[in-house]
């Protein structure tokens, strides 16, 4: 049900007043509100205000005070936002609720800077050269039998793990909270978020799911819709989900990783899979993979960022460090998996489950589209065996401001979103950074109060 006389015959024929839409905002948190069907109705031929805030503040609702694109000296005014009618669901936990994904792709002020609007832009770059991008996100999170108050009680300390130890792949510790890990993959699938696999990962209370491939856009909105939805039904079960990327330094942190392809437009061949070439790597791939190579220093913070996705990065830990790549190595930053014809893919593991899925999957299809236009040879070695030994390859930025300060002074990032995007994100990324700055951490307090 993707066109307006389809969604108009549905709409009126039920009894719901009310249509929930959302947008995200820079840190891939959905921002939305509900509004009664017959206001819905009336967008469809006109865009829809939504305060232009959503870009002039971060996750907290603290606003920017080093913003271009809004801020108080705007007035923070409405923005004409798109509802997109091919995004329509029911939400099968609240009522069977219509719910709708919008951006601001039509917006002379937001468009540029607009994760979900860069997305389409990067897509469109991708099937005019005649390839069709497939992508597709996996998530590693973690439960605690906590509510919001009672974590908040507890000042955000030892929040209590839904079940002890590390037991990845577990059959017993998934059938021990059966109603609420059979709801995660029932009530998903029907939401349009169609899993390939659900298990325990090592670490207590953590998850990995693993969403169905398609196209990258549908792909990226199932992904924002994944995260919010997984919280949704969890707080149903008493159960808060977690997908910062490191909550704690003595467990794995959580992924993000994202698989992709790309196939010519009519999606019967995979563009990446060449029989009789050293591990099946066509040339295309190579370029594509050069390219992610290039680029990933200096776009890092769209796969990590927060001040906490650096925390994750630490070898041993299932995380990448470096600028690397291999076949089948989990150690590497980027991993290609050359199955066969069909399941020929990279695997983007630098990603956290904190990164934007709209940004991060726009990071990883542009740079390998840097490689393919400008036909980047891939130099970089094959790691065989583990890369964290490897003392010769190029490490990844240590922190967000490290990061931050490569990405401000490259031309890359405007070369692959723009020059409105990449300043803003930088400036964003530097707001992140200032505030974790200037506080005063229970680390510091134990390391100096009494001692120093």
């Amino acid at each position: 049900m993707n066109n307006k006389i389809q969604v108009i015959d549905y709409l009126t024929s039920t009894d719901c007043n009310k249509v929930k839409f959302a947008l995200t905002d820079m840190d891939g948190v959905l921002r939305g509100k509900l509004i009664s069907r017959t206001k819905f109705l009336e967008s469809l031929d006109k865009s829809i205000g939504f305060c232009d805030v959503v870009f002039g503040w971060d996750m907290n609702d603290a606003v920017y005070d080093n913003s271009e694109v809004t801020g108080w000296h705007t007035g923070y005014p409405d923005a004409l936002a798109t509802i997109d009618l091919r995004t329509f669901r029911t939400i099968p936990w609240n009522q069977e609720l219509p719910f709708f994904l919008g951006d601001f792709s039509k917006s002379e002020k937001l468009k540029e800077v607009c994760p979900r609007s860069l997305l389409k832009r990067i897509s469109d770059q991708c099937l005019k050269l005649g390839y069709a991008p497939l992508f597709s996100n996996e998530f590693e999170w973690f439960n605690f039998r906590e509510t919001p108050q009672s974590l908040k009680q507890k000042n955000y300390a030892s929040p209590s793990p839904l079940t002890p130890g590390m037991f990845g792949y577990s059959v017993l510790r998934s059938s021990q909270n059966d109603e609420y890990f059979n709801e995660l993959f029932d009530l998903l699938g029907d939401f349009d978020i169609p899993l390939e696999g659900l298990h325990t990962e090592t670490g207590d209370g953590v998850y990995e799911a693993s969403i169905e491939y398609t196209d990258i856009l549908e792909a990226a909105d199932r992904a924002i819709l994944f995260k919010t939805s997984v919280k949704e039904i969890a707080n149903k079960h008493e159960i808060m989900a977690s997908f910062m990327a490191k909550w704690s330094t003595k467990l794995p942190g959580c992924s993000g990783h994202i698989h992709q392809s790309l196939w010519d437009e009519n999606q019967e061949q995979n563009l990446f899979y060449a029989s009789g070439k050293a591990n099946n790597i066509s040339t295309l791939m190579e370029h594509y993979l050069a390219g992610q190579l290039h680029c990933l220093p200096y776009i890092l913070p769209m796969y990590a960022p927060t001040v906490n996705s650096y925390k994750r990065f630490v070898a041993g830990s299932w995380a990448s460090t470096t600028k690397s790549w291999g076949v089948e190595n989990r150690t590497t930053a980027l991993r290609i998996i050359n199955t066969n014809n069909q399941a020929m893919r990279l695997e983007t593991r630098v990603p956290g489950a904190d990164a934007n899925p709209y940004l991060s999957m726009a990071a990883s299809l542009a740079s390998g589209l840097y490689g393919i236009k400008h036909k980047l040879p891939l130099q970089t070695p094959q790691t065989k065996g583990n890369e964290y030994e490897n003392k010769t390859s190029e490490q990844l930025p240590a922190t967000l401001k490290e990061a931050t300060d490569m990405m401000k002074t490259s031309d890359i990032p405007e070369a692959l979103f723009g020059a409105p995007f990449a300043q803003h994100f930088v400036r964003s990324r530097e707001w992140e950074w200032n505030q974790f700055s200037k506080q005063v951490t229970d680390w510091e307090l134990k390391r100096y109060f009494e001692i120093i």
